[in-house]
C-alpha cells in the first residue's frame, strides 16, 4: 500500500489499557503488515504498566504516553496512513471530534479505524454510537456485523463503516490432546462477577476442583497484579481473596500471570464466566466451559454463549464433563478452528477490512470524520463526553487543557511523580476505601 509520505506505511495506535493496546496493535498489523507502528497510550487510570505491556506482547516502533488533546494535535494529517483508536467508546468519540477539528479543511488525512477488544455483550447501542464517525468500525464476527449495522440503521446513521473481520490476536497451535499433566485454566475477569461473595465462590470452586482431582493442575489466570488496572476496575483482586481462603489453595492450584496464548499452549480445559479468553480457547479447539453457577445473566455476559454448547457448571466439570462447542455457533462468532486439512477461514478473515482500508488510503480525498453524535443530536450528552478528555463541543481544546510544556528534567520528574501518586491514591480508593464504605452502608 503506498504511503503518503514514505514507501513504508505508517500507523498510529491510541490505546487506553493493556487489552486494548493488544487489540489495537494486532489490528494495525493485520491491516498493514509492513507498517511502521507508533504507539500512544492514553493517560488515565488504566494506562498499562511496563509489566502489562510485556505480558500482552504487542510490539511497536515507538511508544509513549499522551493526553487525548495532545494526540489530536500530534497526529499530523500527512504523516500517517491509518489511525487505530483502541479506547472505550467515550474516548473514541472525544478523539474523533478532536481529529475532525484538527483536520478541518484538509483534503488528505489518515483513515480512522476502531472496534472492540472482544465479546460485545453490554451497552451495544451506547458503545456503537460513540464509535460512529470512524471510517471503519470493525466487527469481530458475522454476528456482531449484523448487530452493528442494525443499530446504525436504527438511528439513520451511515452503516457502510461496519466491516466484518475477526479478533486479531487469535492463533496458536490447535489442541491435539493432553501433554503431561491435565491442566485446567480458570480465566478470571476484573469485574465479572463484581461482588466478594461470587468471586470468592468461584475461587473456592477452582480450589475444590483441584482437591477432587489431584492428578490435575488448576491455574487461576489473572490479568493484573494488585495496584494495576486493565479495561475494567478490579475492586476485589483474586490475589487478596486467595490469601483469606480457609485452608489456602491446594498445591496443584495456583495463581498465574503471563501471555494468554502461552498459557493456552498447555491448557486441556478452559473455564471462565464470559472472558474473551473463551474465544481464544475455542479457536484452538480446546474444550471450553462457560460457567452457569451464578446463573445465565446479561450482567455476567455468559448469555452471549447461549447455543454454544459450552455452558456448564463446576459440578459438571468436577464429574469429568468436557463441553463440546457447536461448530455453527463457533463459526458465526468469527472463531475458526482449523479443518481436517489444516486450513482455517481465519487466514482470510481480514481480507475485506484490509481491502477497505487500502481503498480509503488511496482515495484522492476523504471527507472529515462525521460522528452521529453532534451538538444537535446529543446536546445533553456529547459535551460531557468531550469535556472529560479536554475538548469543547466543537472539538477544539478547552481552556486549561493546552499542550504540556516544560519537558525539562525536574519539571518532567515532578509531573510524573504527581501523576503516579494520583494513580496510586485512585487505586487505593477503588480497592480499599470504596468497598469499606459500601460495607459500612450495609450495617
Amino acid at each position: 500500500m503506498p504511503s503518503r509520505t514514505t514507501s513504508q506505511p505508517r500507523v498510529a495506535v491510541l490505546a487506553d489499557s493493556d487489552t486494548r493496546w493488544k487489540w489495537g496493535a494486532s489490528t494495525a498489523y493485520r491491516l498493514q503488515p509492513d507498517a511502521r507502528l507508533d504507539g500512544f497510550l492514553l493517560r488515565g487510570r488504566a494506562t498499562p504498566t511496563v509489566r502489562q505491556l510485556d505480558e500482552v506482547g504487542a510490539r511497536a516502533d515507538t511508544l509513549r504516553e499522551i493526553r487525548a488533546v495532545d494526540f489530536a494535535r500530534t497526529v499530523d494529517r500527512t504523516a500517517y496512513d491509518v489511525v487505530v483508536l483502541a479506547c472505550v467508546g467515550g474516548g473514541v468519540q472525544a478523539v474523533l471530534h478532536g481529529l475532525a477539528h484538527a483536520w478541518r479543511g484538509a483534503a488528505r488525512r489518515p483513515v480512522v479505524v476502531t472496534g472492540y477488544v472482544g465479546v460485545v455483550y453490554e451497552k451495544l447501542a451506547d458503545g456503537l454510537l460513540l464509535r460512529h464517525g470512524a471510517d471503519v468500525v470493525l466487527a469481530n464476527s458475522a454476528h456482531d456485523a449484523d448487530r452493528f449495522r442494525e443499530v446504525y440503521r436504527g438511528v439513520g446513521a451511515d452503516e457502510s463503516c461496519v466491516v466484518e473481520c475477526a479478533l486479531p490476536f487469535l492463533g496458536g497451535a490447535p489442541h491435539t490432546g493432553r501433554q503431561g499433566r491435565y491442566t485446567v485454566v480458570f480465566a478470571a475477569q476484573p469485574s465479572v462477577p463484581e461482588n466478594r461473595t461470587d468471586r470468592t465462590y468461584l475461587l473456592e470452586r477452582a480450589a475444590e476442583h483441584a482437591r477432587r482431582h489431584p492428578e490435575r493442575d488448576v491455574l487461576v489466570k489473572l490479568r493484573s497484579k494488585p495496584g494495576e488496572h486493565t479495561t475494567h476496575i478490579e475492586e476485589l483482586p483474586y490475589q487478596k481473596l486467595a490469601q483469606r481462603l480457609p485452608g489456602g489453595l491446594p498445591d496443584n492450584c495456583r495463581l498465574v500471570y503471563g501471555n494468554m496464548g502461552e498459557v493456552l499452549d498447555s491448557t486441556d480445559l478452559m473455564v471462565t464466566v464470559s472472558s474473551t479468553a473463551a474465544l481464544e480457547s475455542l479457536h484452538r479447539s480446546i474444550p471450553t466451559a462457560v460457567l452457569t453457577d451464578l446463573g445465565i445473566r446479561e450482567a455476567l455476559g455468559n448469555h452471549h454463549f447461549l447455543g454454544s454448547g459450552c455452558l456448564a457448571s463446576w459440578d459438571q466439570l468436577d464429574a469429568g464433563h468436557e463441553p463440546v462447542a457447536d461448530p455453527a455457533w463457533v463459526a458465526r462468532q468469527g472463531v475458526a478452528p482449523a479443518a481436517a486439512d489444516g486450513q482455517s477461514p481465519y487466514a482470510t478473515a481480514f481480507d475485506a477490512a484490509r481491502d477497505r482500508v487500502t481503498e480509503l488510503v488511496a482515495a484522492a480525498e476523504l471527507p472529515p470524520p462525521h460522528p452521529y453524535y453532534t451538538d444537535r443530536t446529543a446536546p445533553g450528552y456529547l459535551p460531557g463526553i468531550l469535556a472529560r478528555h479536554g475538548f469543547a463541543p466543537d472539538g477544539s481544546v478547552l481552556p486549561g487543557h493546552t499542550e504540556e510544556t516544560g519537558t525539562g528534567g525536574l519539571r518532567r520528574i515532578a509531573r510524573q511523580t504527581v501523576r503516579e501518586a494520583a494513580r496510586g491514591a485512585y487505586r487505593h480508593g477503588v480497592q480499599r476505601v470504596a468497598p469499606a464504605i459500601r460495607r459500612w452502608g450495609q450495617l
